[in-house]
């Protein structure tokens, strides 16, 4: 059994959850470099390169992944 099954023994350890605990704002970013691995570093660059190419499309995306997560 893996440490992520024995901290949370109800939850798959393929789930995505906020991590609230590492995270700058929501969690969304670590939640993120969890569930798929990386530093949130990189995910939080992703997110602002995104949303500056993006026309800040991907703030949409943030706010609802931080909202309807967990």
């Amino acid at each position: 059994m893996s440490a992520l099954q024995d901290r949370n023994p109800g939850t798959s350890p393929a789930a995505f959850h906020l991590d609230t605990v590492n995270g700058k704002v929501m969690g969304v970013c670590a939640g993120l470099a969890n569930r798929f691995g990386g530093d949130p570093l990189v995910w939080r660059l992703l997110f602002v390169l995104g949303t500056v190419f993006g026309f800040g499309s991907l703030v949409v995306v943030y706010l609802a992944i931080g909202l309807l997560a967990d």
